[in-house]
Order: structure tokens, then C-alpha cells, then sequence
């Protein structure tokens, strides 16, 4: 897999991946794409390059850079045979729990300079997210109020917990537009969680956009494991273009 940029944090190189968009007559908003537990794959790529199409230019870096290369931790298995995926997820959960927000917030920010500072990028940037990644990028709206206009999130787990550092609690000092799109039935994600997530947002003046997509399971978007759902990752896509177009567009005019 081809790695388009490196970027330098405290704690090392981070690899990434960047998209653009075909044609460009002018300066485009960035992207901040933050993938699912499987990490930078050629999935992550074929999501970029649709999301760069609409006119962004996306980054997406491998969180995990502290383990391994892109190379080293990309999935050596099918992860839409039955089983692989549950296997594959026991071998780099650690990963996803030893990146905990102390490690993660800085990096963050080390990934949003170096998106920012892409050519042809300009504005404001949107921050997108994929299961973990829906935590980094809740996050990333709180810490950088001033450079992130909008939020997305996609079958996250784990937002609104009872710890200090709950991704959710980042809806008190973010200015994003936020977009969370939820797995049905998702143990990791209960409607006791969204109303959390609701409430807050309410209180914080945060416009949120928040549902669920019936019968999608956990993972709807990733074509490339098991819990793929067509019809759920296709309406995701719609949301997410025009939920980028109404807010992060006209930041970066």
C-alpha cells in the first residue's frame, strides 16, 4: 500500500494516506479521516477517494504508528470469511486501548497541522470517523474549536461513557456541526448513550444531527469485513456529502 505523507509527532512517524479530488480550480476544505479498529487498508482508500471526489482533500493517518508500520498492521486475513473478523479484532484490540486520549490528543493535533498545511487546503477542516475512530474524532471538534467546523461519526462505540475524558464531553467547548449516524441494536452504542450525547449538545448550543440506520450492524460501512451493509454505508455516504457541503464548504470559501 502506498503511503502518500509522513508526519512527525512525540512520539514518532505516523504514516498516512491522502486523497484529492481529480480536478481542482481552486483551493478545497481538508478532511481528517480517522479509520475503524483495522486501520489503513485499501478500504480507507476507496472511502477517501469517493469523499475526496465531492471536492475535499482527505487525510487519513495510521493512529497506530507506536506498533507498526501501515504494512505491518494491515489485516493478513479476509475479514468477510466468518470468524476472521472476531479474530482479527481480539489481535488488535490492545492496539485501540493502549491509545488512550493522553496519547491520542496530541497526535490529533500533529495530523490536523500537517492536513492543513497540505497545498491546495484551505479553511476550515471537518473531522470524520469510523467506529474508534468516532472517538478521535469527537475529540478533535473539542480541542480545535477553531480550525474544525464539522464533526462526523459512523457506528461508534464507546461515546458517552462515565469517565472524565468521554468523547461525548467534547460537545461543551466544540463550534462543529456534528453528524453521528449509529448501528442498530449496537451494545457498544445504547440509546441511554445518545440521549447523553442529546442532551448535551442541547445544552452546549452544538447543532447535532443524530440517528439510527435500522437493522445496520456495528461496521456497516467497511465493505471489506463481515458486518458490510450496502444499503446502511451508501446512506452514510449520502449524509456525510451533504452534511460536508452545508457546513464545511462555505467555511472555506
Amino acid at each position: 500500500m502506498t503511503v502518500d505523507l509522513t508526519i512527525d509527532t512525540a512520539d514518532g512517524t505516523a504514516e498516512a494516506f491522502v486523497s484529492r479530488p481529480e480536478t481542482a480550480e481552486h483551493d478545497v476544505p481538508g478532511v481528517l479521516l480517522f479509520p475503524d479498529i483495522f486501520g489503513l487498508r485499501p478500504q480507507i482508500r476507496t472511502m477517501m477517494d469517493r469523499i475526496a471526489s465531492w471536492g475535499y482533500v482527505v487525510l487519513a493517518p495510521n493512529v497506530f504508528y507506536r506498533s507498526g508500520t501501515v504494512d505491518d498492521l494491515a489485516p493478513t486475513v479476509d475479514l468477510r470469511e466468518p470468524g476472521e473478523r472476531d479474530g482479527y479484532i481480539a489481535k488488535v484490540f490492545p492496539l485501540m486501548e493502549g491509545l488512550t486520549s493522553d496519547l491520542s490528543r496530541p497526535d490529533t493535533a500533529a495530523y490536523l497541522d500537517a492536513l492543513l498545511a497540505l497545498p491546495g487546503v484551505t479553511g476550515d477542516a471537518g473531522v470524520i470517523g469510523y467506529c474508534m475512530g468516532a472517538r478521535l474524532a469527537l475529540r478533535a471538534g473539542g480541542d480545535h474549536p477553531d480550525r474544525i467546523a464539522t464533526v462526523g461519526g459512523f457506528h461508534g462505540g464507546g461515546l458517552a461513557t462515565d469517565e472524565s475524558d468521554s468523547p461525548h464531553l467534547s460537545l461543551a467547548t466544540t463550534r462543529a456541526a456534528v453528524l453521528l449516524r449509529h448501528a442498530d441494536d449496537d451494545p457498544s452504542m445504547p440509546r441511554e448513550g445518545m440521549d447523553v450525547i442529546a442532551s448535551l449538545a442541547r445544552e452546549s448550543g452544538v447543532p447535532l444531527d443524530q440517528d439510527v440506520y435500522p437493522g445496520a450492524p456495528h461496521g456497516y460501512s467497511m465493505a471489506d469485513t463481515s458486518m458490510y451493509d450496502e444499503t446502511a454505508a451508501e446512506r452514510h455516504l449520502e449524509d456525510l456529502r451533504e452534511h460536508l457541503a452545508r457546513r464545511l464548504a462555505r467555511h472555506g470559501e
